[in-house]
């Protein structure tokens, strides 16, 4: 049916149903000094749909997107291509429409999906067991941060000046509300930070990120073995997902918890959401992983079926003793996940991540032949930090001019820090092309 407005009359009778005489009388619980007293300033009276399409459309044409023009931003959300397999399948009503696999046998589809992402989670991290997804990656980090602290009986976690600030920034959040401390170092591009020396009798766990905020690439393998000798879990955190498919895993340096983001493979950017959280840890640590678990059973007959292995969450039988209070994994962004992957295959994925580094390597080649600009790292995936000569503040707003989206400043997350106002972080992935370097090389060199 078409959708018709109330009547008077219609509003009339609902008045006079619930006992009050005008729609005002709902709200005298609401303090007048609250209320507005007529329409919102600004915003005009109803118009016919076409005209408020024009209308939003003209608003959303204001925005410069990273498929309009160059892109080279990067800081924790990437842009890669997405088959256009994996949105048409996405469409299909069992996948887009369901909810949660609370019945199992009426959702084998989806929980045998769920599983399959929990294969691959596992065997990109390295690591024992993953878990059905997560929000994000940085509500991941914190509940990583919390199961530590479960596990280990502390309430102190460790975090690298190389995590994303805003993961920082969770994990600082959710410190404050339930009560347990965060030593969080200071970002430093000039020298390898010493986090071995800074655990004490009351840290849980160490929290580091590879390719780190700044885009260097480290090997945690000493500092695993030095958090182990200590009773202290190392928590290992990954942006930019692809880069699993060429770089060392976690679980291979020792980690004993990886959390990722996952909106790399199978998801767009979407001005920043929804994105995917991954969540991979020990099989010893399982009972006291977030979220919950999808298994492979059989049934009564002998044939394979899934199920909720696990579903420890707080509205299910566990209650206030739940190890997340997170209500959801993403599901249909973990299920673009695991479709995007599938189609790539392992080769495709080393492929992609042997063309992103490639790539990568060819644009730090080309900035630092311009004069005044120094690419800072010694070693990077595809995403790198360039030490301009000017505040990179002003150079990405001369950029947009171009048009080029030439990166994040670094200042845009300390920009109390000095010291890092001349930082800029840029990306490069698939999508990059050789003509977009150029360009931005010479972009850069007039805006200079």
């Amino acid at each position: 049916m078409r959708y018709l407005p109330l009547t008077d009359a219609d509003r009339s009778l609902m008045l006079k149903r619930i006992g009050v005489d005008s729609v005002d009388d709902l709200f005298v619980d609401v303090p007048a000094s609250a209320r507005l007293p007529g329409p919102l300033p600004g915003l005009p009276n109803h118009l016919p749909e076409f005209e408020v399409e024009r209308i939003i459309g003209g608003l959303a044409a204001k925005n410069l997107t990273a498929g309009s023009c160059p892109s080279f931003l990067g800081a924790g959300a990437y842009r890669h291509h997405v088959p256009a397999s994996v949105d048409q399948l996405l469409l299909r009503g069992e996948f887009l429409t369901s909810y949660t696999p609370y019945q199992p046998e009426v959702s084998q589809g989806t929980l045998q999906s769920l599983f399959e992402f929990q294969t691959q989670v596992a065997l990109l991290t390295g690591m024992e067991v993953a878990n059905a997804s997560m929000y994000d990656g940085a509500t991941a980090c914190v509940e990583a941060v919390m199961m530590a602290n479960r596990i280990t009986r502390r309430e102190k976690a460790l975090v690298s000046g190389g995590l994303h600030p805003h993961y920082r920034e969770v994990v600082q959040t959710m410190a404050h509300c339930t009560g347990f401390t965060v030593e969080a170092l200071s970002p430093d591009i000039t020298r390898h930070e010493e986090l071995a020396e800074n655990i004490d009798g009351e840290t849980s766990c160490v929290v580091v990120q590879n390719p780190d905020f700044f885009g260097r690439l480290r090997d945690f393998t000493k500092l695993a073995d030095v958090c182990h000798s200590k009773g202290v879990l190392l928590v290992v955190v990954v942006t930019e997902i692809v880069s699993l498919g060429l770089v060392n895993p976690p679980g291979a340096m020792g980690a004993d918890i990886v959390v990722a983001e996952g909106q790399g493979i199978g998801n767009g950017l979407g001005f920043g959401g929804p994105h995917v959280g991954l969540f991979a840890c020990k099989e010893k640590h399982v009972r006291q992983m977030p979220g919950r678990l999808c298994g492979q059973t059989v049934d009564a007959d002998g044939r394979r079926g899934y199920v909720l292995t696990l579903s420890t969450r707080e509205q299910h039988i566990r209650r206030e003793k739940a190890t997340s209070n997170i209500c959801t994994n993403s599901g249909l962004c973990a299920l673009a996940f695991t479709m995007h992957l599938s189609l790539l295959g392992e080769q495709g994925l080393t492929r992609l991540a042997e063309l992103n580094h490639a790539l990568a390597t060819k644009f730090a080649d080309l900035i630092a032949q311009v004069p005044g600009c120094r690419v800072v790292n010694q070693s990077f995936f595809n995403e790198f930090t360039v030490e301009l000569p000017i505040p990179a503040a002003e150079l990405v707003e001369k950029m947009l001019a171009v048009p080029i989206l030439s990166g994040v400043p670094v200042s845009r997350f300390y920009p109390d820090n000095p010291e890092l106002k001349n930082l800029l972080l840029v990306a490069v992935t698939e999508l990059n092309t050789i003509h977009e370097m150029e360009v931005f090389k010479n972009a850069i060199e007039k805006a200079r």
